[in-house]
């Protein structure tokens, strides 16, 4: 496993994160809690040391199996959860108000449940599980972040920036008071590289990827006669003909099986891990297949600077959370 710098947090973790949303028990069904910790055992074991989840996945569930997973391990392992917005409203609309979401006593009330459900005094990272950058202004979520910094309940803050609005976020990191960011950024997602990494590189600020696999579509493995069980939210994300349509993109992105990428999902996240702003790729994570599979990409190679440049013509605008 190779480490990365987390911006000016100084955490050096794993280039390849656990993204823990889909053993939450809830919105992506299947995940067995024996099987869910065998696989996060089997993570740290292959060095492994970041691991995001949040409080909204599974109501606490996931982070519970979190904090099991970091009573029975010595090792150093660095968490990163999330605060929900208060409205239960994904992701935060323009105009929305800071009071409706994040006020000061919820953002500390959250933080006070995680730090139950983990079983831990403190929080490495702690995000805003929505933003929107009309409230960096206001001092009441910046009272709130100081005041639990102080306390020592939480050591850093950041934020997981709403679908695909890669700098809305930027005027709150001008505070000082935000030291990473989590977004969206795959192959079909490349607009991050126009404006946010290099950001986060001037700034050294922490940059996590999420949805690195466009939540299953780049692994190549779905197809227009793909089903998922019932209340599996993927039933909406790939609802109509989204199927077809991801099936023939992704058809056509086998040119990238060569030189050490055996398989799409190897491709996907090799590409995320070629750019040297990225600290880590967060990929989900239900199995110990899952986790073989993945934290094998981190051997220290990218994709073909042939192969990036030839990307650039698969970019695919969509938001399929709509």
């Amino acid at each position: 496993m190779k480490y990365r710098r987390l911006g000016r947090t100084g955490f050096m973790i794993s280039e390849i994160g656990y993204g823990a949303w889909g053993i939450g028990g809830s919105m992506w069904i299947g995940a067995e809690d024996e099987v869910s910790l065998r696989a996060l055992h089997l993570a740290v074991d292959l060095g492994l040391n970041f691991i995001d989840t949040a409080l909204a996945y599974g109501r606490g569930h996931s982070e519970q199996l979190v904090g099991r997973l970091l009573k029975e391990r010595g090792e150093r392992i660095f968490v990163a959860t999330k605060i929900p917005p208060k409205n239960q409203v994904w992701p935060a609309p323009a105009g929305s108000r800071l009071e409706d979401l994040f006020p000061a006593d919820y953002i500390e009330a959250c933080t006070e449940k995680s730090l139950r459900n983990l079983a831990a005094d403190g929080i490495d990272l702690q995000q805003f599980h929505v933003w929107n950058d009309e409230w960096a202004p206001r001092e009441e979520w910046q009272d709130a972040v100081v005041r639990l910094k102080k306390a020592g309940k939480v050591r850093h803050f950041g934020i997981s920036m709403n679908d695909y609005e890669a700098e809305n976020g930027l005027a709150a990191a001008a505070t000082g008071h935000i030291d990473a960011f989590q977004f969206i950024y795959n192959i079909f997602e490349q607009e991050p590289e126009s404006v946010l990494l290099p950001y986060c590189r001037d700034h050294d600020i922490g940059a996590i990827v999420r949805v690195p696999l466009d939540e299953g579509g780049l692994t190549g493995k779905i197809t227009p006669e793909t089903t998922f069980p019932a209340g599996d939210f993927r039933n909406l994300y790939f609802r109509g003909r989204r199927r077809q349509e991801v099936a023939d993109r992704v058809e056509r992105l086998r040119f990238l099986l060569h030189d050490g990428a055996e398989t799409l999902t190897d491709a996907a996240l090799r590409f995320c891990l070629s750019h040297d702003a990225v600290s880590t790729v967060i990929a989900g994570m239900r199995t110990p297949d899952h986790v073989e599979a993945n934290c094998r990409v981190s051997d220290g190679r990218g994709l073909p600077k042939a192969d990036l440049e030839a990307l650039r013509s698969h970019v695919w605008p969509h938001n399929f959370y709509r």
